[in-house]
């Protein structure tokens, strides 16, 4: 029998699995004409990488979000599926 936490687990991996797919296929709308919303995206995040230089280790933090439409699409989609199984 499956726990709480497990579900939230499967639940995380469902909606990054929506998120890639999605994205993958707005990326392919792009190409359509009357699909191009679909690729309509923001991006969000660091611009410019920071980097921890500690003489021995060099450590560079980065993080850059890219969300369009058929990612937001396929998210919503990945709650639906879940909550059906």
């Amino acid at each position: 029998m499956a726990t709480k936490d497990k579900n939230i687990w499967i639940l995380i991996v469902f909606i990054l699995a929506g998120l890639v797919i999605g994205g993958l296929l707005g990326k392919l709308a792009s190409n359509v004409p009357w699909l191009w919303w679909l690729y309509y995206e923001q991006e969000f995040g660091l611009s410019s990488p920071i980097n921890l230089d500690l003489s021995v280790l060099n450590i560079t933090f980065g993080l850059m979000f890219r969300i369009n439409v058929s990612s937001i699409i396929g998210m919503i989609l990945a709650i639906f599926i879940y909550k059906k199984i």
